[in-house]
């Protein structure tokens, strides 16, 4: 019994860094989709109301980020709107895996050590998928270089 705790608990921590890694880049518009429903919600929109202004501007800044990468051609601007987009996703990856070490390791410095790394990690697949997208520029980009 005590094995299959075990196993079972790897499996949640690797389904949590799992969903950690591919929802990394999706950390900005939740948090923005988050503060306009609340603020929906403050101004008496109701749940629904809420919910819908939440999703539309969650949806409207991942819209705006990938149009933008897609578009804009100098590196610095690019790498300027990707960094708009890690930073969130470096501060979740640390306060996720501070989380699940905290409950796994008695020690605060290696707890630190583990977060820091798996900030790290998380940030740079934030960016690597971050760069894909703006590799897939528009289609005719391509035919006027043919």
């Amino acid at each position: 019994m005590i094995i299959l705790g075990i196993l079972v608990s790897i499996a949640a921590i690797g389904t949590m860094c799992w969903l950690l890694f591919n929802l990394a880049v999706f950390a900005l518009p939740f948090f923005l989709g988050l503060n306009a429903a609340t603020w929906a919600f403050g101004t008496g929109a109701g749940w629904l109301g809420a919910g819908l202004v939440g999703l539309l501007a969650a949806g409207l800044t991942l819209a705006v980020a990938q149009g933008l990468l897609m578009f804009v051609r100098p590196l610095w601007a690019r790498m300027l709107i990707a960094l708009v987009f890690v930073a969130p996703a470096v501060l979740a990856g640390f306060y996720a895996t501070l989380g699940i070490v905290k409950l796994t390791m008695p020690s605060e410095t290696w707890q630190l050590v583990f977060a820091i790394t798996g900030a790290i990690a998380v940030g740079v697949t934030a960016f690597l998928r971050l760069a894909g997208w703006a590799a897939a520029g528009p289609a005719d980009r391509n035919l006027a270089r043919a």
